[in-house]
């Protein structure tokens, strides 16, 4: 099987164009792709096999003669691909970009989205998410860009809360632990033992395992002192 070329593209979408009543010229000027219909504004086609962001760069380049500009790339099987289509019709829709898939098998193109003004839609209950972490949020104990792992939560920091409590007093009644503390929800927080630092001594009662005892060593940091 030869390899697939950015020209093999070109027939399918140039053949999709003209169905919709355009004239299809390739390589007019910097465009890989250039489409009239009537008096309309030219659509613009670039191609490429895969997503890239030299890709992107090119296309919204291509914005300063036309806002109806398309990235067109090769359909790839895959749950890899899917994601990737996915994340980059987003992209694409916040630069005003459109974006289509060729299926060079069959030559099949789908338009995941045109060009546009990009209007995005907040979410009420991420944003409240977000305040409600920042709020909780002792000091400031991470490094920005840091990636996720070990990075320090107000969950995080209220577990330490807890363990600290428990390292100083020893096995105590999750109602204690949480009047102490100032963390409401410290029985169901030493239950559920998501970083595996508390145990169940009896009904009620948790103390500190030995990875309990090592987390208090980070204490300083963790709650954001200094």
């Amino acid at each position: 099987m030869s390899t697939a070329r950015e020209t093999d593209l070109y027939p399918p979408i140039k053949s999709f164009l003209e169905d919709q009543g355009y004239v299809v010229k390739s390589e007019v000027g910097a465009a890989d792709v250039v489409a009239i219909r009537g008096a309309e504004p030219p659509v613009v086609v670039e191609l490429k096999l895969g997503f890239s962001l030299a890709l992107f760069h090119q296309c919204v380049e291509r914005l300063k003669v036309s806002d109806e500009v398309y990235m067109a790339v090769a359909h790839k099987t895959g749950k890899p691909f899917h994601k990737a289509v996915k994340a980059n019709t987003a992209m694409a829709r916040r630069l005003g970009l459109g974006l289509i898939t060729v299926r060079l098998k069959d030559g099949l193109v789908e338009v995941h989205c045109d060009p546009g003004p990009y209007a995005p839609r907040k979410s009420a209950k991420r944003q409240a998410q977000l305040l409600r972490e920042f709020a909780r949020r002792q000091g400031d104990p991470n490094d920005g860009g840091q990636t996720r792992t070990g990075l320090v939560t107000a969950y995080r920091q209220d577990a330490v809360k807890l363990a600290v409590y428990l390292f100083e007093v020893g096995a105590s009644k999750g109602a204690d632990v949480a009047k102490e503390t100032d963390v409401k929800r410290a029985t169901t927080m030493m239950r559920d033992n998501h970083y595996g630092w508390f145990e169940k001594v009896e009904k009620g009662v948790y103390g500190l395992t030995p990875a309990g005892a090592e987390a208090v060593a980070t204490t300083a940091r963790v709650l954001g002192a200094g």
